[in-house]
């Protein structure tokens, strides 16, 4: 059975051949699914409004996104094995358009499973794209420089999360608040209001299904390029769980895990509590665009994280960040006020190294075996599916900020295996491959 893409270098030399015009191009993928995958943040509330939700039936979104990662990596690889890197990037960029096109039936429907499938299709093209898009930034230039590039490509990621809120505000939730009060309507004014809102939540999604066609068109004139390399051979699932019975390795794909559930939890639910009286109370469609803070706060601790982590051991760095993420979500659940919403937006800026430094420590060590080893840090990404709704069941019972302990109990797991990971782990393996291009969030 075919396994997970490893991201790692591929074989036959194709290390170290310049990337020439393609690389921009692929560092620019990196961007669209950054804005796409951030708008969900958005989508959340405008649905949870528009079909009158609890919390935990809005994270479901979340849910419907991420599966993706659990659901379509496996089979992604498969997809690469066989077409090439290339016309792996255009098959994911389709598949992420026909997501984007779905919300249309789902809007003239007006059912809320639409979008949510609409959602998971999109991620299973992000989640192929991903696949393909990661090692190829590593290859398309050379082995010494690749650092450089893929943090030049987390940081176009950033951009795109930084993004996205504002247009997700200005295009979706500017439009919902407008909305007149379901009690003072009738049961056909109510509909015509929510079939008018569900138009207002395809209309981003409809312009990046131009933009996406676009980008498919483009990998596909550039298919034939030379630069880009042959892809490997798929690794078999039960190799690649057999890599668990390393204890660092085990602890890494789980704090991926909980890592990507807390961000996601607090970006998700982050626009409903900056709305609260005891909060910054916010309308709707600006507390939308105050998350464009948080993600951007990530974006700015990249550039200035990566500096920092050549002058402290990435472990301890990671355990602090954590403990100061931790400190800002306490400080945020047990005040009130200003200070309680701008504290949960910092958290942002110190999540910035928290998934790069996760990933690193995780396969270092590994040797011949780093491809499996990445594989599995890559699927861990279904954090963002299960966190989210968990955090919303709890907040639908003592409310948002004490829901949000939820997440600072998965930064206090990651400082602890930050300061486990202080010292470098010895080689398991006899030799050391070159390091796996990290799956970018």
């Amino acid at each position: 059975m075919a396994g997970m893409s490893t991201g790692a270098p591929a074989s036959g030399g194709a290390q170290g051949k310049s990337g020439g015009a393609l690389l921009p191009f692929v560092i620019l993928l990196f961007f669209a699914w950054g804005f796409s995958t951030c708008l969900v943040d958005l989508v959340a509330p405008a649905l949870k409004s528009l079909f009158s939700l609890s919390n935990f039936e809005a994270g479901l979104t979340q849910f419907a996104f991420f599966i993706g990662y659990a659901v379509v990596s496996l089979p992604a690889s498969a997809i690469l094995a066989k077409l090439g890197y290339l016309r792996t990037v255009v098959v994911g960029l389709l598949i992420m358009m026909i997501g984007c096109l779905l919300f249309a039936p789902a809007a003239n429907a007006g059912t809320y499973p639409g979008f949510l499938g609409a959602l998971f299709v999109l991620a299973s093209g992000i989640t192929i794209l991903q696949v393909a898009a990661n090692p190829l930034v590593a290859i398309l230039g050379k082995s010494e420089t690749a650092s450089s590039r893929l943090t030049f490509a987390q940081f176009l990621n950033s951009f795109g999360t930084f993004l996205a809120p504002y247009v997700g505000s200005a295009l979706i939730l500017s439009h919902i608040e407008k909305a007149p009060d379901p009690a003072t309507l009738t049961a056909d004014q109510l509909a015509a209001v929510r079939h008018a809102q569900a138009h207002a939540v395809q209309t981003p999604y409809l312009i990046i299904a131009g933009v996406l066609l676009a980008l498919a068109v483009l990998f596909w004139l550039l298919r034939k390029n030379t630069a880009a390399p042959q892809a490997e051979k798929a690794v078999g699932v039960g190799e690649m769980l057999g890599m668990l019975r390393h204890k660092r390795l085990a602890f890494a794909v789980l704090c991926i895990f909980l890592y990507v559930g807390a961000e996601v939890s607090i970006g998700t639910y982050m626009t409903s509590y900056l709305t609260q009286s005891n909060t910054l109370g916010l309308t709707l469609s600006k507390a939308g665009s105050m998350v464009a803070f948080y993600w951007g706060g990530a974006m700015v601790g990249r550039l200035f994280g990566s500096y920092l982590l050549r002058l402290v051991s990435p472990g301890k760095l990671l355990a602090l960040f954590a403990l100061v993420a931790i400190a800002l979500i306490l400080t945020s659940a047990f005040t009130h006020g200003p200070q309680a919403g701008y504290a949960l937006i910092a958290v942002g800026l110190f999540n910035s190294i928290m998934f790069p430094t996760i990933f690193t420590l995780g396969i270092e060590g590994m040797g011949h075996r780093t491809p499996q080893a990445s594989g599995l840090l890559c699927m861990a990404i279904v954090g963002g599916a299960l966190l989210p709704p968990t955090t919303g069941f709890i907040s639908d019972h003592i409310g948002l900020g004490l829901a949000f302990l939820l997440p600072a109990a998965c930064y206090l797991v990651i400082a602890a295996f930050g300061w486990s990971a202080r010292v470098a782990a010895p080689t398991l393996y006899g030799d050391v491959a070159e390091p796996a291009a990290a799956t970018v969030h």
